[in-house]
């Protein structure tokens, strides 16, 4: 099956998701939802709210299906038992992936300008903590080209997500065509090819682009993390607002060691991190510097 054919049949499945909610297969209680969020929060460190209970029927009871078991409260088992690979698609079903090409745009010329500050002096080490459907990484990506003028700029990006599904649709840059109708036609002739046939109606990143980013899947609430290397410029946006305050802050602190002196951090627009101002320090809007 080719990767426009996955695509075409995640969007029939979101579609047929919605209408779980109006005739319901499975048995589920408030207290499955519950004991769900609570399974949630301590693998992933993400709160969902009351009102996301009808969310949570919609998003898993297609593995429910998968799996071949009756009940919400029997799939809670599944998932309480040591050792079980469902978790991993738990945590993939209920994760939230809203994200577009330069989302929250102010934050490119900072980064642009971050880059020209470094030059080609020293490799340039840039980490997409959230990746998601790879949306942010090529921006930094497509933002690295653009500033250095070349294909081999000295930059490499590091791309990492909690979801192996959002993480796959990066690895292989394939969007519907309207996902790219905000970028400019430099940018859409110069990054990306269009498909036809099977394909038309989407396009796939150039591979020169590709090639600048490492994608790989990361917990950030794992105690461990696999980076060693210090980064230029850390992009945790819209991530932190599905965590509370001393589970920021634990993150916030793991990033302290990550981020070259005069590195940079770039938040969400609804994130603030004053709590964490024995860390960090507020350069300009959303954009953080360590607090020496």
């Amino acid at each position: 099956m080719s990767v426009c054919s996955n695509i075409l049949n995640k969007r029939n499945y979101e579609a047929e998701s919605r209408g779980d909610l109006e005739n319901r297969q499975f048995h589920y209680t408030s207290a499955d939802f519950n004991t769900i969020r609570e399974l949630l929060y301590k693998s992933a460190g993400i709160s969902l709210s009351q009102n996301k209970r009808d969310m949570v029927y919609s998003r898993l009871a297609r593995r429910l299906r998968i799996t071949g078991v009756e009940s919400f409260r029997e799939y809670i088992g599944l998932l309480e038992d040591s050792g079980n690979q469902e978790f991993e698609a738990f945590i993939n079903a209920l994760t939230t992936n809203l994200t577009s090409f330069f989302r929250e745009p102010h934050h490119f010329p900072i980064l642009a300008q971050h880059l020209g500050s470094i030059g080609r002096r020293r490799s340039i080490k840039i980490w997409s903590c959230a990746a998601s459907t790879g949306e942010e990484p090529y921006s930094l990506a497509m933002t690295a080209v653009e500033h250095f003028n070349s294909f081999n700029p000295p930059v490499t990006i590091f791309a990492t997500d909690i979801d192996t599904n959002v993480l796959e649709k990066a690895e292989q840059g394939v969007y519907p065509i309207e996902h790219v109708q905000k970028l400019s036609p430099g940018q859409l002739k110069r990054f990306f090819l269009k498909g036809d046939g099977k394909c038309a109606g989407f396009v796939k990143v150039r591979p020169e682009l590709q090639k600048l980013i490492t994608f790989s899947r990361l917990n950030l609430l794992d105690e461990k993390w696999s980076l060693t290397e210090r980064f230029d410029a850390i992009f945790c946006r819209n991530v932190m607002i599905y965590f509370d305050i001393e589970t920021q802050y634990n993150i916030l602190k793991k990033f302290v060691p990550l981020l070259q002196p005069d590195g940079l951090l770039f938040a969400g627009h609804s994130e603030s991190y004053h709590h964490a101002g024995d860390l960090f320090k507020i350069r300009q809007k959303t954009v953080y510097v360590l607090n020496k």
